[in-house]
């Protein structure tokens, strides 16, 4: 369930939509009744980024580089 808060209720009760944001909720702050911001809580686990994990994974065509003849004597207009 999603509770829609203007700006006004967001700065006057701030804590309080925390704490209903990290117990779940969707927090929506808006201005003049339209939608603005979602507040959600920040991953705690996120992982790093580590290269290389999908070695393997990924193929290239051999002539992934070469193109065709048509768009090689494309001319673009200035």
């Amino acid at each position: 369930m999603s509770e829609i808060v203007n700006m006004h209720q967001a700065k006057t009760t701030l804590s309080r939509l925390v704490q209903r944001a990290l117990a779940g909720e969707d927090v929506i702050i808006a201005r003049n009744g339209k939608p603005l911001v979602r507040l959600v809580p920040v991953p705690v686990n996120q992982e790093p980024r580590v290269p290389g994990r999908s070695k393997g994974r990924i193929w290239i065509s051999p002539d992934f580089e070469f193109t065709d003849a048509e768009i090689d004597d494309f001319e673009r207009p200035l």
